[in-house]
């Protein structure tokens, strides 16, 4: 399944033209907010996916039964440009574990890339419900890597795929590529074109470098 909340009119969008907007992406801090706010919105719609059990507890003058999500939880996020959706995500759900997966695009002299994983860190995902985010999906690639490597540490329940920007591209890339009776991809936005290089467009540019600044390899976040 295929939930794209930017065709939903709510505050979402509001965060989403800050982050576009290449003037006030000239604030850093404010770009990682806003980033963070986009991750407690897909938080919250995630959540109602989840099963839910009544707890008992007891305020000053009784007691009161409220269903609470009873799945154990482990949010995965692809270094760097997914860690401020990622902290978005760790405000709502703050009980849950969390793995962390180092990935990059490795160019070669003629403007081709491959996509090159370094490392994962990360607790059991067997039979938990797994919530990988990131800040773009442009080939799909990185994602898909992430899934592989994820699941060297169990076969989770499910799988929720959560990034800001997608493109048709790597939408279709993951639909073909991912069990998708076990897994929900979530998106903010879903834009029509990559270019040669495979950048998403109109996208936002380099996620990783608007948040915490440009870098002197030739890796990019803009997955």
């Amino acid at each position: 399944m295929i939930n794209n909340l930017g065709d939903q009119n709510s505050i979402l969008n509001q965060f989403m033209v800050e982050i576009r907007d290449e003037q006030l992406q000239k604030d850093s801090m404010r770009f990682r907010r806003n980033l963070e706010r986009v991750g407690e919105v897909l938080a919250y719609e995630i959540s109602k996916t989840f099963t839910y059990q009544p707890v008992e507890v007891r305020t000053p003058l009784a007691t009161a039964d409220i269903p609470v999500a009873n799945e154990p939880i482990v949010l995965a996020t692809i270094l760097r440009a997914g860690l401020p959706i990622h902290q978005g995500f760790l405000n709502f759900f703050d009980h849950a574990e969390n793995a962390f997966i180092s990935a990059y695009r490795e160019y070669e002299k003629d403007g081709t890339f491959h996509i090159r994983f370094e490392h994962i860190s990360s607790p059991s995902v067997h039979k938990k419900v797994v919530i990988l985010c990131d800040s773009m999906i442009a080939t799909g690639a990185s994602i898909f890597l992430a899934y592989k490597a994820l699941l060297e540490k169990g076969t989770p329940a499910h799988v929720h795929i959560a990034a800001l920007i997608a493109s048709k591209e790597g939408i279709e890339y993951l639909r073909k590529n991912l069990p998708m009776k076990k897994t929900t991809i979530w998106v903010a936005a879903i834009d029509d074109e990559l270019t040669s290089k495979a950048y998403i467009v109109p996208g936002l540019g380099d996620a990783g470098d608007l948040a915490y600044g440009s870098k002197t390899s030739e890796g990019t976040d803009l997955f």
